[in-house]
């Protein structure tokens, strides 16, 4: 029996998981491309504050393809088809062909990485989700970025990893990106339901091993990890140094989940790391929002966001849905 205090921490849970993503999203559009030197130069002291701006001239807290399809993801599952893989996969084309809040009918987004391109005119062209994807060898985040909403959503585990696994596979379906997926939406959903981090890792881990994908595997089983820190001031590196290896953004996304600090330095660190800055911000947003809650994200981010509203009633929807 869940007391009226656990389902309000759940919820809190659950608005924050929606709220992490879009805020490290925005708050890393900034610097996007950027190094570490960089960034260091222009902000000595690390990004504090959702300004906008970076190599796509955002508007502050505007959402870029991380944001954006996360939410069609989530309205995927707010509509509760019987087909959730083709539903989101409608919503993506609709925001990779122009039909999105915030552009111009028609206007196609302004980046699009090159397996979701692929992917989604593959999906176009077939008219099956199933017989999209980019092919092997395209390891990149574009996946991991928007898989969050389906840990909200799914009460029962086997559904949860089979629907991250497929809707990741429209566009990336190289097994790591897919196993990558499934074992994140488990993370997350343990940290919804207010599992403590080390044991939301091990409920992700258990899932890579039980699928097998040796890369995903090792992320998960790192005893060497280094702390989100250590790769900001280039103590520790990446295998890809942050630029958009889907492996790469699963580590950084768990060394901070395991940050004993709260989810704003955690999130400004990972900033700092340079790169795929937004990509790797939404991805660690997400699980540092799971775990600490709504209220752990800076109002003064929040308050920017395009979808913010939209993201926390959703939250919200799909928390009653999934305690049933």
């Amino acid at each position: 029996m869940v007391t009226a205090e656990q389902d309000a921490d759940g919820v809190e849970r659950a608005v924050g998981a929606l709220l992490g993503v879009h805020a490290g999203d925005s708050l890393g559009a900034a610097v996007e491309f950027s190094s570490r030197e960089e960034i260091r130069a222009r902000y000595p002291d690390g990004l504090w504050d959702v300004v906008g701006g970076g190599p796509f001239a955002w508007p502050a807290g505007h959402a870029t393809d991380d944001t954006d399809l996360t939410r069609a993801v989530l309205l995927a599952h707010l509509e509760g088809p019987d087909d959730v893989v083709r539903a989101a996969s409608d919503h993506m084309l609709d925001w990779f062909e122009g039909r999105w809040p915030g552009r111009t009918p028609g206007i196609p987004p302004r980046d699009v990485g090159g397996a979701t391109r692929t992917g989604l005119t593959r999906y176009r062209a077939s008219g099956d989700p199933r017989r999209a994807g980019s092919g092997p060898g395209q390891a990149g985040n574009g996946s991991l970025m928007r898989c969050l909403p389906t840990a909200l959503a799914e009460r029962d585990a086997a559904r949860r990893v089979r629907l991250a696994v497929e809707i990741s596979a429209v566009t990336h379906d190289d097994p790591r990106c897919t196993a990558a997926c499934a074992a994140y939406v488990e993370v997350a959903a343990a940290l919804v339901d207010g599992t403590g981090a080390a044991d939301a890792v091990a409920a992700g881990l258990a899932t890579a091993q039980r699928l097998g994908v040796d890369g995903v595997v090792e992320a998960f089983a790192d005893d060497g990890r280094p702390s989100v820190a250590d790769l900001a001031e280039a103590r520790a590196r990446l295998a890809g140094d942050g630029g958009g290896y889907v492996l790469d953004s699963l580590r950084i996304a768990l060394a901070a989940v395991l940050d004993p600090r709260p989810l704003e330095p955690v999130l400004v660190d990972v900033v700092r790391i340079g790169r795929d800055t937004d990509s790797n911000a939404a991805i660690a947003g997400g699980l540092l929002g799971a775990r600490d809650g709504a209220t752990a994200v800076p109002e003064r981010w929040v308050r920017l966001l395009q979808f913010a509203d939209e993201f926390a009633d959703g939250a919200r929807e799909l928390w009653v849905g999934r305690r049933g």
